[in-house]
């Protein structure tokens, strides 16, 4: 953790009050701050969800005779299969108590699987860009 000392805390009164922010600020809770970035990054896993979702529908629109069909339904169920892996996986790292030293060890790794997972979904989803999603055009 953070350790400010009184110097770096300014002068007067606040510098000799170990309990005394400055501005008045509580120090930082690294478990809600934990809390908050998992859901932000919990919120991101569904928008790309909802981006696969819409992908896989045009593939499926187009049909078989889309040059690239097979490895594109192969891509976005594998991309698909990984962002539920990874929004799971951040329920339970939410779910965890940082502030709990015994939990350290699961957390860290939890944490370095879900990095790992995030990082094979953004390759994956860039391969499934390179090979292009149309949508059909409808002749309107």
């Amino acid at each position: 953790m953070m350790n400010i000392s009184s110097s770096n805390r300014g002068s007067g009164a606040q510098a000799s009050r170990p309990d005394v922010w400055p501005s008045g600020s509580a120090p930082l809770n690294m478990n809600h701050y934990a809390n908050k970035k998992s859901a932000a990054e919990s919120m991101l896993d569904v928008a790309l969800l909802m981006a696969n979702a819409s992908q896989l529908k045009a593939v499926l629109g187009q049909g078989p005779s889309f040059s690239f069909y097979t490895p594109i339904i192969t891509l976005i169920s594998i991309s698909l299969c990984l962002q539920v892996t990874v929004g799971v996986l951040l329920i339970f790292i939410v779910r965890l108590n940082l502030n709990d030293e015994q939990k350290h060890w699961r957390l860290n790794l939890m944490e370095n699987v879900a990095t790992g997972l995030v990082f094979m979904i953004v390759v994956v989803n860039v391969f499934i860009t390179a090979f292009g999603v149309h949508t059909p055009n409808r002749g309107d």
